[in-house]
């Protein structure tokens, strides 16, 4: 097995190179050195840190000179140690022989490599991503830097498995996974670019604005995920039997992620409800805060938010509230008793529904006799109001100021009156007699 052996007498090189660096005394001088110049470096960046307030100093610098300096700063302590590294490189190499300061410059070059990297990665705003790619590229750079970047690589590249016609090394599932990271982030900055200018056209219709940015960043997904494959030199033709396989798991396990997916999309195109529609979806009331490519979200007003499958809103009654119209109609019951005049009851409801500060004066509210009850009169108070947000509020205030025209005018509202009739004599009662202990 050739690939095998290749790897074998490399890790042999690297030890016997390792062991002979090991056993010399200059090894344990430099390594001397290095220790001291960190705890140098450290005390230096501790002062600088202390010293300099970036909050005053950057005070109306650009955002991105701002982050520069912050991470310069805060690396105060990498770039002591670099430029005190290459200062003893210097003097050790105007004093004795170039390879018993190797340590030094390879330290030296090791602690640039980690600055310029942490310099280049401030533009990343995801953290995690910030640390999987500036210990991935420092780890790239110190195999650069001590001679071993090409035969790692060859190392990687020559142990393998073929699947059908693609042969799957550690080297290529490396490239893929950097290439594939690096193309999704720029599609997720592309994505978001388009999305604020999309957000912007006031052309667009809120739900039509929505659809085109998932496309668009859906689209853009595909595109960079394709490229990196062809990028690498995986034939996509090759992944054919992978694509089988997750058309059946869409048909056995998947169906209600694509049909939410699928419901999403023909809601997003048909506008029956966009962001900002007052919604009411079984038991769940509130105002549609989001729409996703699988859920929308249901702010209820109270802390709460419903995150409700698209595939709902497809299949059962969902009551709008703002379609095509925001005003509200609100509807009050109350009832008198026979004593009042039901002529002066309706004028008094009109009165009061008409100097709610929410009515609409386009349509004026109406009252109406319905029911003559066996406890009293029944009436129905109808008005409008602009925005059907805050519905109960107002109800309550029109039923309030409904009570006090109704305390001044001495009119009652009836309350149910149960008179009981013994026929053949008084009840029974039962004597207690108690016997004293």
């Amino acid at each position: 097995m050739p690939d095998l052996n290749d790897t074998h007498e490399f890790l042999l090189a690297t030890a016997r190179s390792f062991g002979a660096e090991v056993t010399s005394p200059w090894f344990y001088f430099q390594l001397g050195l290095m220790m001291a110049g960190g705890g140098m470096a450290f005390a230096i960046g501790a002062a600088i840190r202390s010293r300099i307030d970036m909050t005053s100093l950057a005070m109306g610098w650009p955002a991105p000179l701002r982050m520069f300096a912050r991470i310069l700063i805060g690396s105060s302590s990498t770039a002591a140690f670099a430029v005190l590294m290459t200062l003893a490189r210097v003097v050790m190499l105007s004093s004795t022989w170039p390879s018993r300061s190797y340590l030094l410059a390879v330290s030296a070059k090791l602690a640039l490599a980690w600055l310029v990297i942490r310099l280049v990665t401030s533009v990343i705003r995801n953290e995690f991503m910030v640390r999987l790619v500036s210990i991935s590229a420092w780890f790239v750079a110190a195999l650069s830097i001590l001679g071993q970047l090409d035969p790692t690589v060859e190392m990687l590249d020559s142990i393998g498995i073929d699947l059908g016609g693609l042969r799957l090394t550690p080297l290529l599932l490396i490239k893929l996974g950097v290439l594939l990271a690096v193309a999704l982030w720029l599609s997720n900055v592309a994505s978001n670019f388009i999305e604020g200018r999309i957000n912007q056209s006031r052309d667009l219709t809120p739900s039509i604005q929505v659809l085109l940015t998932k496309l668009m960043r859906l689209l853009l997904m595909i595109f960079a995920v394709a490229l990196v494959m062809g990028a690498v030199g995986i034939n996509l033709s090759a992944l054919a039997v992978f694509s089988g396989a997750v058309g059946v798991g869409i048909g056995f396990g998947l169906q209600k992620i694509v049909a939410n997916f699928i419901s999403g999309v023909i809601l997003l195109a048909d506008k029956s409800v966009k962001p900002g529609d007052l919604v009411t979806i079984g038991d769940s009331s509130g105002r549609i805060s989001a729409m996703n490519t699988r859920y929308i979200s249901v702010a209820a007003g109270d802390g709460r938010e419903f995150l409700i499958p698209n595939e709902d809103l497809i299949t059962q009654k969902v009551v709008n509230w703002t379609y095509t119209d925001k005003d509200t109609l609100i509807k009050v019951n109350f009832g008198t008793n026979y004593d009042a005049d039901p002529r002066l009851v309706c004028k008094l409801a009109i009165d009061v529904a008409a100097a709610t500060p929410r009515a609409t004066k386009l349509k004026p509210p109406n009252c109406l006799l319905t029911e003559f009850a066996e406890a009293g009169m029944k009436f129905s108070l109808t008005f409008w109001i602009s925005e059907p947000d805050g519905m109960d509020i107002v109800r309550s205030d029109v039923m309030l100021s409904l009570w006090d025209a109704f305390k001044r005018e001495g009119i009652r509202v009836p309350y149910p009156v149960r008179e009981l009739r013994i026929r053949g004599g008084a009840l029974p009662v039962e004597t207690v007699v108690e016997v004293p202990t």
